[in-house]
């Protein structure tokens, strides 16, 4: 049966922890998309780094941040929700002002202000995914995914351009950028801790569900790796094609950019919603093709040489980020279903960090092949995305279900079964964790042990 969800922006706002925390997501966007895009450029130029130090000091940061990641997974699995979300960007805030009182040419302090950035930067995906999982369910839950992630894009590609426009005021401008970051952190932190929302353990079930193990996701996790590349292939794989082997413009890669952008805050609601009728692995397969197809794209485009080469690139790029969309709008979903209730946070953890080691590596990998050939550097990761989406289809999760079939399948089936039926949906039979408020309201719940959606905080 085909299911159509309709987009409502009251509800896709509460199922999204309410319009604070909205807020809060677009508040702590523009500062990001402010200072996230030149931290490498306020090390050279503000404090007068050299470009290598100033990079090894960011990987360092990210690498710091990919191991704080279990912790911050135990953390969600004792109940904080709306907490690790503000501590995430709340952390950020000793990094912008490190950044600010650092003399010229002293590394160890810059380094210290990219660990603190790197750390909330790494930490906010997995809390996000969270919060949204305590407070939405079903199908409903992917569409807030959606739509959070399409208003982070929004806020920073809004920051990232109020910056451009700022840079002609040099290294001051930059200093300016920084502070207004810093408090931008800090007021998008108190705007997620006043949400003040927690997943308190349910009663334990008579079938001891306590006990279910967390799934394996072996599969997943190394598929994920694999597709996490096409995050920056806009960023860095195309930039660096454009430039140094077709010899096109710089212009190209920022409006190719730019069109990243635009498409991701306008498509990634409707497409999420569109392939809902589908399965989520199903789905994410699906977006392992479309990214391959655009891969073998950009091969032949870059074959087309100087002068028809930049066009085509540019008009392939727009099939590599459906692809990214339907990744995005599936794969932190899938994770949320496939998981435990009780091990929820580590399961996120676990998948937010293969896709900070995709990210971390996809530089080095990119700019290693890429001297190679187009053939190769494309083949490559055509035939990595091919097997990761083959290896998405044929994995079962034997740790979530015993009777040979995909978790995700069932919960498929009941999402379409239970569409004209909003009081009967998955998330509402036997959650393992609730979520509540912390303060005098925290007792008023739903008569299933969840708050409905029209309760939480506004």
């Amino acid at each position: 049966m085909t299911t159509t969800l309709k987009i409502r922006l009251g509800a896709l706002v509460r199922a999204c922890g309410g319009s604070r925390y909205a807020v809060a997501l677009l508040v702590d966007a523009l500062g990001t998309g402010l200072l996230r895009p030149f931290l490498l450029l306020y090390g050279v130029t503000v404090l007068r780094l050299s470009a290598p130090a100033t990079g090894i000091a960011m990987t360092a940061a990210i690498v710091a941040g990919l191991v704080c990641m279990p912790a911050v997974g135990r953390w969600l699995d004792r109940g904080a929700r709306s907490t690790v979300v503000a501590a995430s960007m709340l952390v950020r805030v000793p990094g912008v002002v490190l950044l600010l009182v650092t003399p010229a040419g002293h590394l160890w302090p810059f380094a210290a202000a990219a660990l603190f950035l790197g750390v909330g930067n790494q930490a906010w995906p997995a809390a996000h995914a969270a919060l949204v999982a305590t407070v939405a369910h079903g199908r409903e839950r992917d569409t807030a995914l959606a739509a959070g992630r399409a208003l982070r894009n929004a806020g920073m590609g809004a920051g990232a351009l109020l910056a451009t426009l700022c840079l002609a005021g040099g290294t001051t401008a930059l200093q300016a950028l920084a502070a207004v970051t810093g408090l931008a952190y800090l007021a998008a932190a108190g705007l997620a801790w006043s949400v003040r929302l927690r997943a308190r353990p349910a009663a334990t079930p008579a079938g001891g569900s306590d006990g279910e193990p967390a799934p394996r996701m072996r599969a997943l996790l190394a598929a994920n790796v694999v597709y996490a590349f096409c995050l920056n292939v806009p960023e860095i794989a195309l930039p660096l094609v454009l430039v140094t082997q077709l010899h096109a413009s710089p212009v190209w890669p920022a409006a190719i950019f730019t069109a990243n952008t635009v498409l991701v805050v306008t498509l990634q609601v409707p497409l999420t919603v569109l392939m809902s009728r589908f399965s989520r692995r199903t789905v994410l397969a699906l977006a392992g093709v479309v990214l391959a197809v655009s891969y073998l794209g950009f091969l032949a485009a870059t074959a087309l040489g100087h002068g028809w080469g930049a066009p085509a690139v540019a008009a392939v790029s727009v099939l590599c980020t459906l692809g990214e969309i339907l990744y995005a709008g599936s794969a932190t979903a899938l994770v949320t279903v496939l998981a435990p209730p009780h091990l929820l946070g580590r399961t996120l953890a676990r998948f937010e960090l293969s896709t900070g080691f995709g990210l971390a590596i996809s530089p080095a990998v990119i700019t290693g092949l890429t001297p190679y050939g187009p053939a190769t550097f494309w083949g490559s990761l055509t035939a990595a995305t091919l097997l990761s989406a083959g290896a998405i289809t044929t994995e079962q999760d034997r740790g979530t279900r015993h009777d040979g079939h995909d978790k995700d399948d069932a919960h498929h089936q009941n999402d379409q079964h239970n569409q004209n039926d909003p009081h009967d949906r998955p998330g509402h039979h036997a959650p393992n964790i609730r979520p509540t408020r912390v303060g005098p309201q925290a007792h008023q719940s739903g008569p299933s042990g969840q708050r409905h959606g029209r309760a939480l905080p506004t």
